[in-house]
């Protein structure tokens, strides 16, 4: 059985770490963190690292994803630090934008529902980067798909996570905007239904509260969540996570 995975999540705009709140991306405001005096991702990043050995991190480049305009130069300082992985949302949304990414040496690269044109990428991201990279974030705002992809637009998540599955996607987040920020806490009904259907690893973004809700995800065979808010606000001790980590 893989290791439960607990990921921070950085979330990038204007080349700074922002505080994500319900997905109202114009509201995002620099980070404000009870770890570390500094809204800069390379320091975050270290500073997490360093007191948690915590050594895999979630980019949400919303650069890329709000003005189509990466920045693969934070991204290369990221990749430098010293044996950190990263995942990363780039806001793909053609092949092309797959291959830019492709020789970065990123531990995995996500594709959101929200900005992919079509399953195609999806496919063609599995043959280029392989389906142990390859993760699909299945976004939603309350419960409901965010996609322009024509064929699973307006499907319920099971039937769209069916769809995914069958192109041979083995990786997903569930990612509920709605959720990001508000430390709602406790396993939505859904998402246990998702675990049911789903043969493959699935970690869970947005929502997560404290300690409680960690060890809830773990127990019911989930392979780890994204943690944001309740790390930075001290809701999360980040001693309690090395403890877990180390579990």
């Amino acid at each position: 059985m893989k290791k439960f995975k607990i990921i921070p999540v950085i979330d990038i705009l204007n080349s700074e770490a922002v505080h994500a709140i319900k997905g109202e991306r114009e509201k995002y405001k620099p980070l404000k963190s009870v770890l570390i005096k500094s809204s800069d991702p390379i320091k975050i990043i270290k500073k997490i690292k360093h007191e948690s050995s915590i050594n895999e991190v979630y980019i949400a480049d919303l650069d890329a994803i709000l003005r189509l305009e990466p920045n693969y130069s934070l991204l290369t300082k990221i990749l430098k630090i010293h044996e950190i992985k990263v995942m990363i949302d780039p806001g793909i949304i053609l092949k092309k934008n797959i291959l830019e990414y492709s020789n970065y040496g990123l531990d995995s690269l996500i594709l959101g529902l929200e900005t992919v044109k079509n399953l195609e990428v999806i496919s063609k991201c599995l043959k280029i980067m392989g389906s142990h990279k390859t993760i699909v974030s299945i976004d939603m705002y309350k419960k409901v798909i965010q996609t322009n992809v024509k064929e699973i637009k307006n499907q319920h998540p099971i039937e769209v996570i069916k769809k995914i599955e069958e192109l041979g996607v083995k990786k997903i987040i569930l990612l509920d905007l709605y959720n990001v920020g508000q430390k709602i806490g406790g396993i939505p009904p859904l998402y246990l239904e998702i675990r049911k259907q789903f043969n493959g690893q699935i970690l869970v973004g947005g929502g997560i509260k404290d300690i409680r809700d960690i060890e809830l995800y773990k127990h019911h065979g989930f392979s780890g969540v994204l943690i944001g808010t309740a790390l930075h606000d001290g809701t999360i001790e980040i001693e309690k996570l090395r403890k877990i980590n180390l579990n």
